[in-house]
C-alpha cells in the first residue's frame, strides 16, 4: 500500500512540475493536449531510463570473488 501511494505521489508531483515549468493553464483545451503530450513523453523517458538501469544491473557480476579467476 505504501509503495502504491509513493508511486502515485511521484506521478502527481511530476504532473504539477510539468504544469508549472511550462506555465500551462489547464482551463484551455490546447494546454491540456500539450500537457498530455509532455506527460507521456516524461513517462516514456522514465521507462527508457528504467530499461537502461535494469540492463546495467543484469550485466553486473553478482557472484562473490573467491580468489580464483
Amino acid at each position: 500500500m505504501r509503495i502504491t501511494l509513493i508511486i502515485i505521489i511521484f506521478f502527481v508531483i511530476g504532473a504539477l512540475l510539468i504544469i508549472s515549468n511550462n506555465d500551462l493553464s489547464m482551463r484551455e483545451k490546447k494546454n491540456v493536449s500539450h500537457f498530455t503530450e509532455l506527460y507521456i513523453d516524461w513517462m516514456n523517458q522514465i521507462y527508457i531510463n528504467l530499461q537502461s538501469i535494469s540492463g546495467n544491473v543484469v550485466k553486473l557480476n553478482w557472484f562473490p570473488f573467491n580468489g580464483t579467476r
